[in-house]
């Protein structure tokens, strides 16, 4: 554990999901494989194209997703959304009609939400939000899609927000913008500064909670997210470590 800025008053704790308090690197490589053969095994594709492989290619579906992200900039936002759009082009792309590609698109999506929250989160990271929330509120704070309640993580949290929500009619976005740490801190009644946010992403994670006013907390221990530009206050090799320091 290093220091890096002084730590102040801490009225409750956010954390990001994806690779803060589980590896989800493997989890994520797991499901292209099972998405691949998902869509290389759909009859539907076969009478449009003659290279089947041609499903095969992570870039087949990338390149739809940067389309519907120009038509539709919020998509951006919205990691679940994007996803249905980007099948729905490709799936229309290969010839199948729209109706049909919306269809196909929504059991697609479907299958992969279904994949997506299917694993383990260890034992040590929810013996740490156990122990860390009988003196602390805390929150979840994620750019991603997994579902809380299906790992058994959901009630640790008071609260929880992921980016592409609409609050109050206006859209969440993704961190490194600040849209879900005002509004945890609206909703806890707390300051920016009396959020500490743990997150493994130097640009998301750090920078975005740094410019909403909050403390930070950056996890670097499975080494998967962009390193920091900015020093955070604390960094922690291990979860357990922010335990130690906040309840000892």
């Amino acid at each position: 554990m290093k220091f890096y800025r002084r730590l102040t008053e801490i009225k409750a704790i956010s954390f990001d999901l994806d690779d803060t308090l589980y590896s989800n690197k493997p989890v994520m490589q797991a499901i292209e494989k099972n998405m691949i053969a998902y869509f290389s095994g759909l009859s539907i594709v076969k009478p449009f194209i003659s290279d089947q492989h041609k499903l095969l290619n992570g870039n087949f579906w990338s390149y739809f997703r940067q389309q519907a992200i120009l038509k539709q900039p919020d998509l951006a936002h919205d990691v679940v959304q994007v996803r249905l759009v980007s099948y729905q082009l490709g799936f229309m792309s290969l010839g199948i009609a729209e109706g049909i590609a919306k269809q196909q698109a929504t059991v697609a999506l479907e299958y992969f939400i279904q994949l997506r929250s299917d694993f383990t989160v260890p034992e040590q990271s929810k013996k740490s939000l156990t122990n860390l929330s009988e003196k602390y509120p805390l929150i979840a704070i994620s750019n991603g899609n997994v579902d809380t309640k299906t790992l058994g993580l959901s009630h640790y949290f008071q609260h929880i927000y992921h980016a592409g929500w609409q609050v109050d009619g206006s859209l969440l976005k993704q961190k490194p913008a600040s849209d879900m740490f005002a509004l945890a801190c609206q909703q806890l009644e707390i300051k920016p500064s009396q959020l500490l946010h743990v997150g493994d992403c130097g640009r998301a994670d750090i920078q975005g909670a740094l410019r909403a006013g909050c403390q930070t907390a950056w996890l670097s221990c499975y080494d998967v997210g962009k390193p920091i530009a900015v020093l955070p206050h604390i960094e922690l090799n291990q979860l357990i470590q922010l335990e130690r320091l906040l309840l000892s």
